[in-house]
């Protein structure tokens, strides 16, 4: 298996064909002028030693070197070693609840990045699980599939926000119906679901969806973000300076609070435990505890090929074409000019 290490530098092989344009436009150029200024048949006489066969043999030479050398700059690699590495671990989806009521700052700096700090966190510490994120407010969407590439992860963890969801609204149950949908039934490995949330479900059939997590034996973890009490939703202009707080079509401001008898119900049903949200505490550390007690199953082998570099191939060419067009004299030789009468003779 062949690749190049700094590919890019393979863009630069269209300067060739500009190359040889230029030198064919400086030739004609160079011929016309010689041309006005003596006949033809003069040339032979004013300048003997001139060949018109060294100075393109020259070009072309040196043509050559500049190719090989932007290939040695995009660094050639060859496989040289593959191995089959087993990955096992199990499969993990998060159900984040991106609503407006995840704005509320009950829990700092809000519950959302309270939520999202969290789960940056996780994503550091595993190894060999398989993550997925799932964003839900009034409908539920992928934000990335079940993947090991914990750096990706974290990208799409950071580009979250309440916007990532344009319909208003706190749907658990068609967000974990997405989930189950989007685990691989065929890998056997042990599954689980965490949803964080502030337990406002306004719709949806979760007692239908729980049941389904425990016919596959998916078990189901609830985090709850917000105080019992209530507390109201702060509204954020353009610039980023808060402008006051939601309020309803009366003109009274809105009140978000924690529903926890609503998660203790998912996480008893779905097999899982349920944890209070808190400023201080990382409740998915917990969570990572007790996923770390599963029993870990093979999901599939990756290979992986080690590469050597092979620049040299082609810049030890490169030089030596350089150093021989320097020194390649432009004068006639012996060996040219018998060519060079062997194609007047034909002409």
């Amino acid at each position: 298996m062949i690749r190049f290490a700094n590919i890019e530098f393979l863009y630069a092989l269209w300067l060739v064909p500009l190359l040889i344009l230029l030198y064919w436009y400086l030739h004609k150029q160079q011929n016309k002028l010689l041309e006005k200024f003596a006949g033809t048949k003069l040339h032979d006489v004013l300048i003997p030693l001139k060949s018109k066969l060294k100075q393109p043999f020259k070009f072309g030479v040196y043509l050559l070197a500049i190719v090989f050398l932007f290939i040695a700059l995009a660094n050639p690699q060859v496989g040289t070693k593959i191995e089959e590495v087993k990955q096992i671990g199990i499969d993990v989806y998060i159900l984040l609840d991106v609503s407006k009521s995840m704005l509320a700052e009950d829990i700092k700096p809000s519950r959302l990045e309270k939520a999202k700090y969290e789960i940056s966190k996780l994503i550091q510490r595993l190894s060999g699980d398989r993550i997925g994120l799932i964003v839900f407010a009034g409908q539920a969407y992928v934000q990335f599939p079940l993947t090991s590439d914990y750096s990706a992860a974290n990208l799409f963890l950071s580009a979250v926000d309440v916007n990532s969801v344009p319909q208003a609204g706190t749907a658990i149950g068609p967000a974990l119906d997405l989930a189950l949908k989007s685990f691989r039934e065929d890998d056997a490995t042990q599954k689980a679901i965490v949803v964080i949330t502030d337990g406002e479900d306004h719709e949806g059939d979760i007692d239908r969806a729980l049941e389904e997590a425990n016919s596959k034996d998916v078990a189901v973890y609830a985090i709850g973000f917000g105080s019992p009490a209530g507390v109201p939703i702060p509204i954020y202009d353009a610039s980023g300076r808060q402008a006051g707080f939601k309020k309803d079509n009366q003109g009274n401001i809105v009140l978000t609070k924690l529903y926890e008898n609503i998660l203790k119900t998912i996480a008893e049903k779905g097999n899982g435990k349920y944890y209070r949200g808190t400023n201080t505490e990382d409740e998915l550390e917990s969570i990572y505890n007790d996923l770390a007690k599963i029993e870990q199953s093979e999901y599939g082998s990756k290979r992986i090929t080690e590469y050597e570099d092979r620049f040299y191939y082609f810049l030890l060419p490169a030089i030596l074409l350089l150093a021989a067009e320097f020194f390649i004299s432009s004068n006639r030789s012996k060996w040219f000019m018998r060519f060079e009468n062997l194609r007047k003779v034909e002409q």
